[in-house]
């Protein structure tokens, strides 16, 4: 089994800062991606920016402001949000593409942790 683990959400004023990690833990013998989505109140769950050992990506809405990083010795994700939105509010989901030591292709989700941007 894998674990994922978010922290670090909030609330916070707009055109504030917050940095979320995930840790990850259990049986992983590679982590092949990580990302974080994000669900707003009635609306679908959408991708907000994934990393792997090569490439990150971002939604459109996040570019400039948001920005993914990871520490494969420590198995964390971060995701470092600059001049947040009220639109921005969602609870943040950590994701992560691993190998287990069964060699089986595995994906998983964090619980979420909140984020308000509100004044």
């Amino acid at each position: 089994q894998v674990q994922l683990v978010e922290s670090g959400g909030g609330l916070v004023q707009p055109g504030g800062s917050l940095r979320l990690s995930c840790v990850a833990s259990g049986s992983i013998l590679s982590i092949n991606c990580m990302g974080w989505y994000r669900q707003a109140p009635g609306k679908e769950r959408e991708l907000v920016a994934s990393i792997t050992s090569g490439s990150t990506n971002y939604a459109d809405s996040v570019k400039g402001r948001f920005t993914i990083s990871r520490d494969n010795a420590k198995i964390t994700v971060y995701l470092q949000m600059n001049s947040l939105k009220p639109e921005d509010t969602a609870v943040y989901y950590c994701n992560a593409n691993v190998t287990t030591f069964s060699y089986r292709v595995m994906h998983y989700w964090g619980k979420g942790t909140p984020v308000t941007v509100s004044s």
